[in-house]
């Protein structure tokens, strides 16, 4: 079936003829990533992670042994045109089910994910038939094909005990727990990472980091292995954008600076050379000047622009973001 998906209208593994762009995370932030990018490049892949436990990805991967389909539903979303046909499968895939059977909770994305994987018995070409169907603008691939759990040691999990540290199971257990995230992994460790995902972030122009919650979003999906020596070959620039406001509660009390200190810490191999943030959020001296600082030590650009949605809320304005990637790819290496 791979054949004939790759013949489909609006097949996502064809290349385009700008730069190559891979955005790699999860969630929200990749989805806000991806809506921009798909505006200012039409050769865009999604490396997505494959750690979710929640609703309706959580049951689906529990009950058919497959990865969660969440996040990668949502990129597909995300890839959809601006196009009648866009606009309408991109609603489709993200509808959920109502009522109180068997279907309540359940995205129809996910389940055609599912549906496709079944059919084919490969995830790759199974989210290629989806891309395929939706038209999308790009290709989605997950970090690894077997479905992974995170697994965090977090100080102060237990509010009764604010010093002792808790071993944290699940991508949802992490991303609600109270106290803080001291170390991250991944199980089982030794699930190697999805070979196209690896060939599109060494064939890459711009590898795209962020936003999205730090630890569960977008460090976890680094910490695969055979990412970090990707990414350390890749000849990409590194683009990390960061987050708006203070609403990721795995790194609270992190100032800017500290989320990418914690990309040094877990893939030390990773090469930082742009770092954008919005100009208001990042306005105070006392996140600036030390975010600054780190950008100077570390031989990487800070550039900052008005990217935040403009009702003040903690999240991307996509069009603000798609004018702001747009000049950073125009740039010259």
């Amino acid at each position: 079936m791979t054949g004939v998906a790759r013949g489909l209208r609006g097949s996502a593994p064809v290349a385009g003829t700008g730069p190559r762009v891979v955005a790699l995370g999860g969630g929200h932030g990749l989805s806000a990533s991806l809506q921009a990018l798909r505006r200012v490049t039409d050769d865009l892949t999604a490396v997505v992670g494959v750690s979710d436990d929640g609703g309706s990805s959580g049951r689906l991967r529990r009950e058919f042994g497959v990865p969660p389909p969440g996040d990668l539903r949502m990129a597909l979303a995300a890839l959809c045109g601006d196009d009648a046909w866009g606009r309408t499968w991109s609603r489709v895939v993200q509808h959920r089910f109502r009522g109180t059977g068997d279907l309540a909770g359940h995205a129809v994305g996910n389940l055609l994910i599912t549906a496709l994987w079944e059919e084919t018995g490969d995830v790759v070409a199974g989210l290629d038939w989806v891309a395929a169907l939706l038209g999308a603008h790009g290709r989605v691939l997950p970090v690894a094909t077997a479905a992974l759990e995170v697994v965090a040691q977090v100080r102060g999990a237990d509010p009764a005990h604010p010093d002792q540290v808790s071993e944290v199971h699940g991508q949802v257990s992490v991303a609600t727990s109270a106290g803080q995230v001291v170390g991250l992994r991944l199980q089982p460790g030794d699930v190697a990472a999805c070979r196209p995902a690896l060939d599109a972030i060494l064939g890459a122009d711009v590898v795209v980091l962020g936003p999205g919650s730090w630890y569960t979003s977008v460090l976890a999906p680094l910490l695969v292995p055979g990412m970090s020596k990707a990414l350390a070959g890749s000849p990409a620039r590194m683009v990390v954008i960061l987050n708006v406001g203070r609403q990721d509660r795995e790194t609270t009390g992190l100032q800017p600076y500290e989320h990418l200190r914690l990309l040094q810490d877990y893939v030390p191999e990773l090469r930082v050379d742009v770092v954008l943030g919005d100009r208001r959020d990042l306005a105070d001296p006392a996140d600036q000047v030390p975010l600054q600082r780190w950008c100077a030590d570390n031989e990487a650009s800070l550039v900052l622009e008005s990217v935040a949605n403009r009702d003040g809320g903690p999240t991307h304005d996509v069009d603000l973001l798609a004018s702001a990637l747009g000049q950073l790819l125009a740039r010259q290496p």
